[in-house]
């Protein structure tokens, strides 16, 4: 018997819908003409509390720490445990296994648990589903793989999870502890990817806090030539006076002096540099799931869960591909589908889809087909489904639009143009400008101004000119402008600054190493990250817009933890790491020995870590804890906070310590 294992019931019927007939639904499992199909809920097996490897754990003390076990344990998660059954026995009964987790990381692990955890020696093959269109779930079907030649993916979702496990565990005791030692009765919670991303937040409102407006000047002069008006701007000399640290005119003096000499005879200037270098911008990129969910929330205002959410409703009604991908290329393979799903998208209901699908030219091939950048998925594309946008909601027809769209300008001609840098003397003074004429606007027609992420201060419209030419002086003006301080994030922008981790490090080394890092945290989980540490209370939303504002609890963490903690610098780099692993260059268990290894230097240095005193009763005795209110056996009493390093105890009068019976506990 051949049994197919899927990540989840939906996906289960779907591949029982192609095999051979007939079909029969059971309870856990849908019988074929061609095996047995069967399915998880996620991952069926979690991983072993601290508490389920020795009960003393149960239990917060310093002195335990850290826990690190010798043997991992996976445990059967209760809900689970039916469906566990399940496919415990149908794997006893099964001839040959088809692992059919999703295309990614966590996909490959959430099966391959299962079966080493039941014992299994049958021979297991791998089917990879990008999408769950008819002709996809053929194509897969039909192109079965070896389920070892994705051993590396596993043990790279081995690592990670047994990596967060050590710092998840042991440094939220070791952090909380020596913060309720200091009277703080909260619990901290730090992980490896969301306390770099908190921290994030925490830095930028700092900087918002400290931030002083500087007020400067720009001066731009008007110039005729023969041919036209155009505006250049001035660019000082290092030796200028008047300017700020940021090279800035910020001196008003010097800006009206500056008029005065610009405006005084001669009024003849020249254009001492003219070049034109013809320039083509490439398709953007099809989307992977961060570059849709920061798209998304930039044009929709959509949070990241909601379009990830979204984009899943979109796969499981066969219109999209895999959502929950890294990459944002296509393999060459599926290029042949290109007239198909063209063909389709000239049917949509939205009338500048179908315009755009109807002038796109399948011929065209962008740098977006290219089988060395594809792993276990590709980007988000439609599928050759048809959708006309019927029976979809708003924020299915938008997320979509935004997929459709993408896949489109693929087909659309590069964007071409001439940019022509000018610089101009007058006064002894150098001034430049720049201007672009667009040859062809290709597919940036389908973006209109959101295709131009930066736009320079000094890029219009020039005549035509060359070096040498004399042009004559107009009029000039210094415009008053003011710094503004950074914007706060919002789900999609700090979602965006997790991605583009590299922006973030402090070593100025692995800043240039982390560009071709894919930021923090996977593309799942970094839109979970950001809503946990909404509903956990250390981040909050503000105004329409929803800003993101850290809370006081978020303040007291990151102050707390040290920096290697809250800079993503290692963080990042342990996704680089992980990255290597499942390509087969890192190994599982030396990962794990330095994991284990930072872990008890971390826990060591939280023992003596001192948080500032919470309470309105400081410890006389050892003045590091604070006295709180206990129940003891012959009732309330007062202990200090740095119970057991500091005995101090002493009965409680009117609801308050009495401080001078401090010699016995007398309530214990």
């Amino acid at each position: 018997m051949k049994l197919f294992i899927a990540e989840k019931p939906s996906l289960g019927a779907e591949i029982a819908k192609y095999l051979p007939g007939p079909l029969t639904r059971r309870d856990g499992y849908i019988t074929t003409g061609d095996g047995v199909v069967t399915w998880g809920f996620g991952h069926i097996l979690r991983q072993a509390e601290p508490g389920e490897y020795d009960p003393k754990y149960e239990k917060w003390r310093m002195e335990d720490l850290p826990i690190i076990p010798e043997t991992w344990k996976l445990v059967v998660s209760p809900s689970c445990q039916k469906q566990f059954d399940v496919i415990k026995n149908l794997i006893d009964e099964a001839t040959e296994i088809v692992h059919a987790g999703d295309p990614d990381r966590e996909g490959q692990l959430l099966i391959d648990e299962v079966l080493e955890y039941v014992g299994n020696q049958k021979p297991v093959k791998r089917v990879l589903l990008n999408a769950l269109d008819e002709k996809s779930i053929r194509q897969a079907l039909a192109g079965l793989r070896d389920n070892q030649d994705f051993q590396n993916l596993k043990q790279s979702a081995l690592a990670r999870a047994r990596a967060d496990w050590l710092i998840g565990m042991n440094f939220s005791r070791a952090f909380t502890l020596a913060a309720q030692r200091a009277g703080h009765r909260t619990t901290l919670p730090v992980g490896r990817v969301k306390t770099p991303t908190l921290a994030l937040v925490v830095r930028r409102e700092r900087e918002i806090e400290s931030f002083q407006l500087v007020d400067y000047f720009t001066v731009k002069a008007d110039f005729q030539h023969e041919n036209g008006l155009f505006t250049a701007y001035w660019k000082p000399a290092e030796n200028q006076a008047g300017l700020d640290a940021e090279g800035r005119l910020a001196d008003n003096a010097v800006a009206q002096a500056l008029l005065a000499k610009l405006t005084a005879p001669p009024q003849t200037a020249e254009v001492v540099q003219c070049e034109t270098t013809e320039k083509k911008e490439p398709q953007r990129l099809p989307l992977s799931l961060s570059s849709l969910q920061v798209l998304a929330g930039r044009k929709f205002g959509y949070d990241p869960q909601l379009v990830l959410d979204t984009a899943q409703k979109l796969y499981e009604k066969k219109l999209a591909t895999y959502p929950r991908s890294d990459c944002d290329f296509l393999p060459e393979s599926q290029l042949a589908d290109a007239a198909v799903i063209l063909g389709n998208l000239r049917g949509n209901k939205v009338a500048v889809l179908a315009d755009w699908a109807g002038r796109a030219d399948a011929r065209i091939r962008s740098r977006a087909w290219n089988d060395k950048k594809i792993t276990a998925h590709h980007a988000i594309i439609p599928t050759v489904e048809k959708c006309s946008g019927a029976g979809l909601s708003e924020t299915e027809q938008n997320v979509y639009f935004l997929i459709a769209q993408a896949y489109i300008a693929q087909f659309f001609p590069v964007h071409a143009y001439s940019q022509t840098k000018v610089a101009v003397r007058h006064a002894a003074e150098n001034f430049t400008a720049g201007g672009r004429i667009v040859r062809e606007l290709g597919w940036k027609e389908l973006y209109g101004t959101d295709a131009d992420e930066k736009k320079e201060e000094d890029e219009g419209t020039l005549p035509p000119m060359e070096s040498g030419d004399k042009v004559d002086f107009v009029q000039a003006a210094a415009e008053k402008k003011s710094t503004r301080p950074p914007g706060r994030f919002t789900a999609a922008t700090l979602l965006a600054a997790m991605k583009e981790i590299h922006k973030y490090v402090k070593n100025q080394e692995l800043k240039k190493q982390l560009k071709d890092v894919s930021g923090i945290g996977t593309e799942a989980t970094r839109a979970t990250i950001i809503t946990e540490l909404l509903t956990r209370g250390f981040l909050r939303e503000e105004k329409k817009k929803k800003f993101l504002v850290p809370t006081a609890s978020a303040y007291l963490l990151i102050d707390a933890l040290p920096e290697e903690l809250t800079y993503p610098d290692s963080t990042a780099l342990w996704e680089n790491i992980l990255r290597q692993m499942a390509e087969g260059s890192q190994s599982l268990e030396e990962f794990l020995r330095r994991q284990a290894e930072y872990t008890a230097e971390i826990c060591a240095q939280a023992t003596d870590l001192r948080f500032a005193l919470k309470g309105d009763y400081p410890c006389p005795r050892c003045g590091n804890g604070v006295m709180q209110p206990r129940n003891g056996k012959n009732g309330k009493f007062w202990g200090c906070s740095q119970y057991p390093a500091c005995r101090n105890s002493c009965n409680d009068k009117d609801g308050a310590p009495d401080m001078p019976l401090q010699s016995a506990r007398a309530g214990g």
